[in-house]
């Protein structure tokens, strides 16, 4: 008789478009922690935590008991028209938090492109400019504002025609393929001088650590330099924190790790530990451009969704998952670089709290070790433009045996790519 994973996966053929791929061949039937389990009875590993969205784990019971109460309550008003407490307490949780300079202000939306299309829009309104700068290889959301900010073109723009325009990309610091400062900071004065004037763009945009592009982390002094340059320009300097917040890089926000504040930060994934919510939050006075209206969207901060992140920030602080983060990941990079004085495949290493990455020589490395992985009972994602670096995403709540059961798996797929 045909499993059902094999039944399952005729019918999504036969029902969904191709353009929703799947990395997986099998359909999951129930998750806890840092456990998948298919329909089948198997079971994995979690180091993909929905792309970064579950640092709190699967069904945190904290979770589970939030959204539960709020069930009895309502499950939906839209907040623009009937306003609820929940929405305006988790702002006021999180400006006070936030990394930004001065006083904050929040506005609460569905998913991370959503997100950065509002900070666009705040930006543009606060400048009265049109010009947005990234940087290559970025990912910023598949919208197609976000399409065009991206720095990749296959699988995200290929097909879907002209972007949007004012959008121009600069190129990020990367000491792998040789990208210094100074060039990344030359780029911006190419832009400025071939494309746009400075007086004409409203924002810079960057991811403090690339996702899709490599888990590349941005230097310190990059960063200052950026300030500076948006200083000298009134150009408003904003932090994609969509993948690197909420405890995965070490701190509640990746931009703690740097001395300068951005304007406005994104966020989303893991702020509501696997519900749909995403953020913006900036100073007080660049928020309040738009005017009344200008901001919104009929399920943006949903009720349901704004409970779970009320219960993810109180599971951050109570069971010390920043502290966590950066143990764990001290652990898995002091296992990678053990693993890389034996495996010359292993070009870097790259790692801040538990945002760690391994990046090999050959794309089929990665996808091999990938895909055997994933037969041994560990779900892993890849990413890099060339896709050969491994991620590892798995929720800061595994269990201390879990979690080395998963290295185990790991020197054993490692080893088999050993030097002789």
């Amino acid at each position: 008789m045909e499993g059902k994973n094999s039944q399952l996966q005729q019918r999504k053929d036969d029902a969904l478009p191709r353009g929703t791929g799947n990395l997986c061949q099998w359909y999951v039937d129930q998750a806890e922690n840092a456990t998948l389990r298919d329909v089948e009875g198997n079971s994995w590993i979690d180091f993909a935590g929905g792309i970064a969205v579950l640092n709190t784990g699967h069904r945190h019971p904290r979770i589970v008991k939030a959204i539960a109460e709020q069930l009895e309550k309502f499950t939906h008003t839209a907040f623009q028209v009937t306003p609820y407490e929940s929405y305006v307490g988790l702002a006021e949780r999180i400006n006070s938090v936030v990394p930004i300079a001065g006083k904050a202000k929040t506005a609460f939306f569905s998913t991370g492109a959503e997100a950065v299309e509002n900070a666009v829009k705040v930006a543009r309104a606060a400048t009265r400019r049109h010009g947005i700068i990234t940087f290559g290889n970025a990912f910023h959301g598949r919208t197609f504002m976000t399409m065009a900010m991206t720095g990749k073109v296959a699988p995200y723009k290929r097909d879907f025609g002209p972007m949007p325009a004012s959008v121009w990309h600069a190129r990020y610091p990367n000491s792998v393929t040789g990208i210094s400062i100074d060039d990344a900071m030359a780029s911006l004065q190419d832009i400025f001088t071939q494309d746009i004037a400075p007086q004409d763009v409203a924002a810079i945009v960057l991811e403090p650590v690339q996702g899709e592009g490599g888990f590349h982390i941005a230097p310190a002094e990059f960063f200052v330099r950026l300030r500076q340059l948006a200083d000298q320009h009134g150009i408003l300097l904003i932090a994609d924190e969509v993948q690197t917040g909420f405890g995965r890089t070490g701190k509640l926000f990746a931009m703690e790790h740097y001395d300068v504040k951005p304007d406005l930060i994104t966020m989303a994934k893991s702020l509501a530990g696997g519900m749909p919510l995403s953020a913006v939050s900036g100073r007080a006075e660049v928020m309040d451009a738009p005017g009344p209206g200008g901001l919104g969207g009929t399920y943006a901060g949903n009720p349901l969704a704004i409970a779970a992140a009320h219960a993810v920030l109180d599971i951050i602080a109570e069971e010390q998952l920043c502290d966590r983060s950066e143990k764990l990941g001290a652990q898995l990079v002091e296992f990678l670089n053990e693993a890389r004085r034996h495996c010359s495949a292993i070009t870097d290493i790259r790692a801040l709290g538990s945002m760690v990455a391994v990046e090999f020589a050959e794309a089929q490395t990665a996808q091999t070790i990938q895909q055997q992985a994933m037969t041994q009972g560990l779900l892993l994602l890849t990413c890099g433009p060339q896709g050969n670096v491994i991620r590892f995403l798995y929720p800061l709540t595994i269990p201390d045996a879990q979690f080395s059961q998963a290295l185990e798996i790991l020197s054993n797929l490692l080893s088999a790519h050993q030097d002789l």
